[in-house]
């Protein structure tokens, strides 16, 4: 069942997007060499237990962090640790927060070091376009295919894979709600986006091919064929008949 939301629970949503956002702006000055991820993952779950939200990963399905940190060929579900960032690693930060019961989610991936090198900049930019292709799609009236597709079209025109095992969904009361939002395939196609829907769109791209594999630890995801991965997403909620993005950083 599709649950929908009203105008009260979109603004609870809202509040805990913005912590997540805040996150993000607190924690990109440690996104350096030498830093281990663990001591992100600690900064992470201060930063939203201090403005009154509680994180939304810790203990889901028993995954022990607050964030999911995945570097380089990882594309989601990366356990933080005792492993340190390395000059050239590429970061995927994704963070849930809750308030007053309602989740919000979000990740960004980040570079290690002054400035990407061109082909790693080429990836960041498109995955992030991906992202707001598929914003630009959730009106109501459309349908969740017309999402998908909006981001496979912007992804592989670039030359890149979209991942397919891993998906959107929609988010509120819980973390993953019912509906699942592919990041590809034809337009068209799927339930109708209708006012009140609250929903986690997340595109995960590859250089190299879209299958993934899970390391022995049983959550992190990485290519199959060891390629890099950039991960963008934002909470968004289809209200007045567009996507208002909750997560949104400043």
């Amino acid at each position: 069942m599709i649950i929908k939301k009203s105008a009260d629970e979109i603004d609870k949503m809202r509040t805990a997007g913005k912590v997540c956002a805040k996150v993000f702006e607190e924690v990109e000055p440690l996104l350096k060499p030498g830093t281990k991820t663990k001591d992100i993952d600690a900064l992470v779950e201060k930063v939203i237990r201090s403005e009154g939200c509680v994180p939304s990963f810790k203990g889901y399905r028993g995954f022990p962090g607050s964030a999911c940190i995945s570097l380089n060929e990882e594309i989601v579900h990366g356990i933080p640790g005792r492993r340190k960032l390395r000059e050239g690693d590429l970061v995927k930060l994704d963070v849930g927060a809750i308030y007053e019961g309602f989740h919000a989610d979000t990740a960004w991936t980040f570079y290690v070091g002054d400035e990407p090198p061109p082909a790693v900049e080429k990836l960041m930019r498109t995955t992030e376009d991906s992202l707001w292709a598929g914003i630009g799609a959730a009106r109501a009236g459309n349908r969740v295919g017309d999402i998908g597709h909006a981001v496979q079209e912007v992804a592989e025109a670039a030359g890149f894979s979209v991942v397919r095992e891993y998906v959107g969904h929609a988010v509120g009361r819980e973390l993953h709600e019912d509906l699942q939002i592919p990041n590809y395939g034809p337009a068209g196609r799927g339930p109708v986006l209708e006012e009140g829907m609250t929903l986690a769109l997340e595109p995960m791209v590859n250089v190299g091919d879209w299958r993934t594999e899970v390391l022995d630890d049983d959550w992190t995801v990485v290519t199959a064929d060891g390629a890099l991965s950039a991960h963008y997403e934002h909470t968004i909620a289809v209200q007045d008949g567009e996507a208002l993005v909750l997560t949104a950083r400043a």
